[in-house]
């Protein structure tokens, strides 16, 4: 992994999708408001993927009790992630790294995945208001999530 604790966080904006259609999120845009949580995965409507999608879709309100957005992060299309969304009542936006700038930026992009080029890792980071990284978490093993108590600590 590429980032320190303590270290500024790449700003970056990607897309979402909505039924309003494609919208950009921006990182910096929440430097000074509140904290946030990155979670990276590698595809959308894999089980594991899916898992810990629900599993933050369920647990949303301790986030925003911290004061705290989550976002979701895969190099997948910003439309496969709305279909993903919408079949799980995701409360969280998704947010499409499609050309990997950002996954490769944070030092989790995989070089191979099970014969796939470029699919993020499963990864954690929480980035406070000051725009530092205060949590960094990832997993070769895209079967282990990260340790969601500890990410809660963080923030």
């Amino acid at each position: 992994m590429t980032l320190d604790i303590g270290s500024d966080a790449p700003n970056f904006t990607l897309k979402t999708k909505t039924a309003e259609g494609l919208k950009d999120i921006s990182l910096a845009d929440y430097h000074g408001n509140s904290s946030v949580v990155l979670l990276f995965f590698p595809f959308a409507f894999t089980s594991v993927c899916m898992a810990e999608a629900c599993s933050v879709r369920d647990d949303l309100s301790e986030y925003e009790k911290l004061n705290a957005q989550v976002f979701g992060i895969s190099v997948d299309s910003p439309f496969a992630q709305e279909a993903m969304s919408i079949k799980e009542g995701l409360n969280f936006s998704l947010l499409s790294d499609f050309n990997k700038k950002v996954s490769q930026e944070y030092g989790v992009l995989y070089e191979d995945f099970i014969g796939f080029n470029g699919v993020s890792k499963r990864s954690a980071f929480v980035i406070s208001k000051e725009g530092k990284i205060s949590f960094a978490w990832s997993s070769d093993d895209p079967k282990q999530l990260p340790d969601f108590a500890e990410i809660k600590k963080a923030l």
